[in-house]
């Protein structure tokens, strides 16, 4: 410490503009410019840095307290806890990561718990929310001193148990460290995050700190459907361990999940068979989502309420009224196919709604057509394995933009096409750069008995482009396209009425 080492603190932060007076500023390392160059510009009663944020400091004639530290990350989630009285010590926190079905599974757990009666918060993709209702935050799990502001206001509001999506980012860059986590869930892994993970075992590492290590849950709940997930559970073994399945090779596991009937709806009658443990018995419930994978995500949510003492039952007659934004949400205008909109951007993903949609059309002609691009400035070796997904599993591939970002947009789409058509030659696929014409072209393609998705985006309202964010909802234009498609066929028959 250098200055006075009385100096308190009540807030923490690395936001220079968002730090209240009297806070501890946190002046890291960027990647264009160091933090401590903006100290000045905040009314901090100390700063936390490192040696070079020190001598920019020292530079500029800062004579507040500093804080000098090797890796400001690998204390600062440790510093906040502290300063905001380490309000996790009073929640019961349940930590979910993943590649894919991270927010469903987090949906899963927050309608399960307040059906149960619990106050419950929720952090992940889609925003921070107490008892359903929204607080504003940026990021999947946010930065160590706001995700600790976050516990200790929802403390202050009564809340009792904490669901949130835990990233292989935050995991990483310790934003976590300081979260004591009552229960850790693994989905699965699959490719993903690789501009940030030089390899998949990379990838894999930083997701097993949730399971294995200082930063551990204090039991886990684990899919064991791929390779991946078995390993996690074999990490995780120092520690109680549920092992999850819905696949004949789960055969050992703790819960399985199997699919008993389907609903017109895209709905699915589901049986969970706990093994063992105070709640085992077999429990059947409608599940308001279709797909394998959302059996396997029903299966995590209930395991790991089980893990902490809750009772499937009434965990699941919560779960029978969840909805998840973006994740396979139908969009219906009176349209006599099927049209989804699905956060899938990943070729796992893809192939996973793909073989969702086609068993939902099992025993008819139906087609699917699907819309997808990829994101720029993002891991740029999936999109010929996402466009290489959609033409296996699609009719008609419509390649368009994501969120290009400061990409060349042409050239995210040729990665995509050349996917495409590599992976299925004779396949229908074609290009269109603006997402809403694309979306009106598989619109205007479709007919009665197929099936139509738009992939990549899901609850997303935005589309970045350069530095812009645009106004975008898939689900806004998917409503426009189909409401323009009925409008003309009703008019069309009316017309061929009046002729006749």
């Amino acid at each position: 410490m250098i200055g006075d080492a009385s100096t308190s603190v009540s807030s923490c932060g690395l936001n220079s503009a968002a730090l209240p007076p009297g806070g501890l500023f946190a002046a890291l390392p960027g990647t264009r410019v160091h933090g401590a160059r903006f100290a000045a510009d905040t009314e901090a009663a100390a700063i936390l840095t490192d040696a070079e944020g020190k001598r920019i400091l020292n530079d500029a004639g800062e004579k507040r307290p500093l804080l000098v530290v090797e890796d400001i990350r690998a204390i600062l989630g440790a510093v906040s806890a502290e300063i905001y009285s380490h309000p996790t010590q009073k929640l019961t926190i349940l930590g979910v990561t993943g590649t894919s079905g991270k927010t469903t599974t987090s949906y899963l757990l927050e309608a399960g718990l307040l059906h149960a009666g619990y106050s419950v918060g929720l952090i992940g993709t889609t925003g921070t929310r107490i008892n359903r209702e929204p607080v504003p935050t940026s990021l999947t799990t946010p930065e160590a001193p706001t995700l600790q502001e976050l516990f200790a206001r929802m403390v202050s509001e009564g809340v009792t148990h904490v669901v949130m999506e835990v990233s292989s980012h935050a995991l990483s860059l310790g934003r976590v460290q300081g979260t004591r986590f009552d229960v850790g869930g693994f989905t699965n892994l699959s490719q993903d995050h690789l501009d940030f993970h030089p390899t998949m075992e990379d990838y894999f590492e930083a997701k097993a700190l949730l399971f294995d290590g200082p930063q551990a849950a204090d039991r886990s709940v684990i899919c064991v459907d791929d390779e991946w997930g078995r390993r996690m559970a074999q990490r995780a073994a120092a520690r109680p361990v549920i092992r999850v399945s819905t696949t004949p090779q789960g055969s050992d596991a703790d819960i399985t999940g199997r699919q008993l009937s389907t609903e017109v709806t895209g709905a699915q009658q589901v049986e969970l068979t706990l093994a063992s443990g105070e709640h085992a018995g077999t429990f059947e419930f409608r599940l308001p989502m279709p797909g394998t994978f959302n059996i396997a995500n029903a299966a995590l949510a209930t395991g790991m309420a089980a893990s902490i003492g809750i009772e499937p039952q009434v965990f699941l007659e919560g779960v029978e009224k969840v909805a998840v934004p973006g994740r396979m949400e139908r969009v219906d205008r009176g349209q006599d196919f099927v049209a989804v909109v699905d956060y899938a951007h990943k070729p796992a993903a893809i192939a996973a709604v793909l073989e969702t949609l086609r068993t939902q059309l099992e025993g008819s002609a139906g087609r699917i057509g699907i819309v997808v691009g990829a994101g720029g400035d993002r891991d740029s070796s999936k999109r010929p394995l996402m466009g290489a997904a959609a033409a296996k599993g699609a009719d008609l591939v419509v390649v368009t933009d994501d969120n290009p970002r400061t990409e060349d947009p042409a050239s995210i789409r040729a990665a995509v096409l050349a996917g495409a058509q590599e992976a299925n030659p004779a396949a229908d696929i074609r290009e269109v750069g603006s997402r809403a014409k694309a979306i009106d072209e598989v619109v205007a393609w479709a007919q009665p008995g197929d099936a139509v998705i738009v992939v990549g985006k899901g609850h997303e309202v935005g589309q970045l482009i350069g530095d812009t964010v645009h106004h975008f909802d898939d689900r806004e234009e998917m409503a426009r396209a189909l409401e323009a498609v009925t409008t003309a066929t009703t008019l069309s028959t009316e017309e061929s009425k009046e002729q006749a």
